[in-house]
C-alpha cells in the first residue's frame, strides 16, 4: 500500500507533462529560427540595428510579472485568495503593457524604415519577436481566464495545478524574452 502511495507521488500530473512538451517544441521552435538567423546573417546585404528603447522596458515589465506571477501562486497556496486576485491582475496587466511596449518597439522600427520588406534581417526580428508577442498573449488569456475563475462565485477549485501550470508558462515566457533579447543583443 506504501510502495503505491509513492508511485502515486512520483507520477507528474498530466497537464503538467502536456505543459513540458509544449514548452519543449518551443524552445525547439525558437532554437530553429535563431539557428537560421545565425546563418542568413553572413549573407550579403545583412543589416545591424539596435533594439529600441521601448524593449528594454518591456524586459522590466516582463521580469516584474514574473516576480508578481510567483508571489499569486504563493499566495494561492496560502488560501490568501484575495491576495492571489489582485496579483493576478497585476501580472495580466502587465503582460498587456509588455505586449504595448513591444508594440511600440515595433512602431519604431517601422517609422525609421525597418519594414519587413526592407531587409531580411528586419523580417526575421519581426517573426521572432512576434511569435513571442503570441506566445505572451496566450499567457494573458490564460490569466484573464484564470482571473475570471477566481472572482466567480459559483466557481471555488482550490487546486494548484491550473495554478502550477500558468506560474510555470509565464516564467518560461519570460525566461525566452530574456534568451531573445541577449540574442538580439550579441548577434545583429
Amino acid at each position: 500500500m506504501e510502495t503505491e502511495v509513492i508511485k502515486q507521488k512520483n507520477k507528474i500530473h498530466p497537464l503538467k507533462f502536456i505543459l513540458w512538451v509544449a514548452i519543449g517544441s518551443i524552445i525547439m521552435m525558437f532554437a530553429g529560427l535563431t539557428s537560421a538567423y545565425i546563418v542568413k546573417r553572413n549573407q550579403a546585404g545583412w543589416v545591424s540595428y539596435d533594439l529600441p528603447v521601448a524593449f528594454w522596458w518591456s524586459t522590466a515589465v516582463i521580469l516584474l510579472s514574473s516576480f508578481t506571477v510567483y508571489l499569486a501562486k504563493k499566495a494561492f497556496v496560502e488560501r490568501a485568495m484575495k491576495k492571489y486576485r489582485q496579483l493576478m491582475l497585476v501580472t495580466m496587466a502587465l503582460g498587456v503593457l509588455f505586449m504595448t511596449l513591444q508594440y511600440i518597439g515595433f512602431n519604431a522600427f517601422w517609422k525609421s524604415g525597418m519594414t519587413l520588406q526592407a531587409n531580411v534581417a528586419y523580417s526575421f526580428l519581426y517573426v521572432i519577436v512576434g511569435l513571442h508577442a503570441l506566445h505572451v498573449l496566450g499567457g494573458v488569456i490564460a490569466l484573464i481566464i484564470m482571473s475570471l475563475m477566481a472572482y466567480s462565485k459559483k466557481t471555488r477549485i482550490y487546486s494548484t495545478v491550473p495554478v502550477d501550470l500558468m506560474s510555470t508558462y509565464w516564467h518560461f515566457v519570460d525566461i525566452l524574452w530574456i534568451y531573445l533579447l541577449i540574442f538580439f543583443v550579441l548577434i545583429k
